[in-house]
């Protein structure tokens, strides 16, 4: 069993949970995942390591369905059975020169791990958050700090750019020589931001949520074509990299 030592409440259907799990902190990645089971009868899901804290890993999510819902009712000091990784291919962390991180809705919750293993590796990183409003935003002052330079943009323009993120990574390209950029969050945000790059042949990784049943890559659920696609994928959407 494991310890949920933290649980609150993020924005509205978005939660955030701290996790101890060292065997997992011990070895975990940026980009990698885990698999959870909260009970002995119920389904195992994939979600992201957010953050890595001693022996403790964040787990940021949305509650959609009856998992995600009954892992956000377990308060701090409850219990969850089972805590499977880490999973997935880490993401490829290197020294790039200046790299851009696109975090949209619930997968800004996959960016900070990312920005600071960037930032460990000596790159200058730019970030650019995007949601619905300024009341889904998430994680703002902990990418600001992690950040040489925080974009906001907000569909309504209840805070920052009025817009797209997409709209502030054409803005940064102009002006910058960029090497790489991550995007993270709905499929339809990270295809029209991916564009972007596409044009200027910007080395690009994004994450995908395929079905994900073992989590290792043998069964296969999770494989996809990429032919038609200019970006390099990672982490939990193909496990064998």
């Amino acid at each position: 069993m494991y310890i949920i030592e933290k649980s609150l409440k993020l924005s509205e259907n978005v939660y955030e949970i701290w996790v101890n799990a060292p065997h997992v902190t011990r070895n975990a990645k940026a980009g990698q995942f885990v698999i959870i089971r909260t009970d002995e009868k119920g389904e195992r899901i994939p979600l992201t390591i957010s953050k890595i804290s001693g022996d403790l890993i964040r787990i940021i999510f949305m509650a959609v369905g009856k998992t995600t819902h009954a892992l956000a009712d377990i308060p701090a000091g409850g219990l969850i059975s089972d805590v499977a990784g880490p999973l997935g291919c880490p993401s490829e962390i290197k020294k790039y020169g200046t790299c851009v991180l696109v975090g949209g809705g619930v997968g800004i919750a996959s960016t900070p791990v990312i920005a600071q293993a960037l930032k460990n590796a000596g790159n200058k990183v730019i970030g650019i958050l995007g949601a619905r409003n300024a009341d889904f935003l998430i994680l703002e002052d902990e990418m600001a700090e992690i950040c040489d330079t925080l974009f906001i943009a907000t569909d309504d323009g209840s805070k920052g750019h009025h817009g797209f993120a997409a709209d502030l990574l054409k803005q940064v390209i102009n002006n910058e020589k960029v090497d790489a950029v991550w995007i993270i969050g709905p499929t339809i945000m990270m295809k029209v931001t991916s564009n972007v790059t596409r044009e200027k042949g910007i080395k690009t990784f994004v994450s995908l949520n395929p079905i994900m049943v073992d989590g290792t890559g043998m069964c296969g659920s999770c494989r996809f074509d990429a032919w038609s696609f200019h970006s390099i994928w990672y982490g939990r959407n193909l496990p064998y990299g």
